[in-house]
């Protein structure tokens, strides 16, 4: 009877001292879920309100809610008396540990959440990129998906793509075409001028403006360099330059030019 005894009274005791801590505690648990849960429907609301990339608005809303909730357990142990001394230290252990083992792929996520934000490209673009060319198919959180010209995939790591140079053949929405033709001083420049301005015209997929330009870039001891700039869609950039000198080659040699070579 005296253990029970004992026990009533620690019981009762306890109740005293810490009763009216737990029974506030308690309130605060259920009055924190609840403002966690029209938080979380705000957050929802405003996150697609707002032009954030659909891949990035799962895990903001993922982090903020369990933000809220770390924070409301933190508050309702404190309220019942609980030190957090301890957990503090673990809780940091386990991040430290944590952050090492995923150093890696934290970098990689942190570059694809400021290629989300940022956006240095976007689906479709056509970027060089840590020596890989191609159209930009998926931006995920951890990779970005390219398609090459030859049809192949190449998924590179969001860490190294985004600390690296990237150029953008899409942004500006045209990009200028360069090649050179080297031809003898016998030949007359004016005719040969004329000759690849005339092919130059000929050839779909050409923008007029700005202007094509076809002129003499260098002289050389054997042969006289002319450059031809012109500009294009992106999407037609390999199409133009090979039907360009085709049509360039021909059409020279049909003029009774004679190429370097030949």
């Amino acid at each position: 009877m005296k253990i029970l005894h004992d026990f009533v009274n620690s019981v009762y005791q306890w109740l005293i001292v810490s009763g009216v801590k737990v029974v506030i505690a308690f309130a605060i648990l259920l009055i924190g879920l609840k403002v966690i849960k029209f938080l979380g429907s705000r957050i929802r609301k405003r996150m697609s309100q707002r032009e954030l990339h659909s891949s990035l608005q799962p895990f903001f809303i993922s982090l903020s809610i369990t933000a809220l909730y770390v924070l409301l357990l933190i508050v309702v142990l404190m309220t019942v008396g609980i030190p957090l001394t301890e957990f503090t230290a673990i809780l940091s252990g386990a991040t430290v540990a944590i952050g090492l083992a995923l150093s890696g792929t934290f970098q990689n996520f942190a570059g694809g959440v400021l290629i989300l934000l940022l956006k240095p490209f976007e689906l479709d673009d056509s970027i060089l990129a840590q020596g890989q060319e191609g159209k930009v198919t998926s931006i995920q959180i951890f990779y970005t998906v390219l398609l090459s010209v030859d049809n192949k995939t190449i998924i590179i790591p969001n860490g190294k793509l985004f600390n690296e140079v990237i150029v953008n053949y899409t942004r500006q929405g045209k990009r200028r075409l360069d090649f050179e033709v080297k031809l003898g001083y016998y030949v007359d420049v004016e005719q040969a001028k004329q000759i690849m301005i005339d092919a130059v015209n000929a050839i779909p997929g050409v923008i007029k403006t700005p202007a094509i330009r076809v002129g003499i870039i260098g002289l050389e001891v054997d042969c006289i360099r002319y450059t031809i700039n012109i500009w294009v869609n992106p999407s037609d950039f390999l199409t133009v330059k090979i039907a360009l000198q085709e049509r360039i080659i021909k059409d020279l040699k049909a003029g009774g030019i004679r190429l370097l070579g030949t």
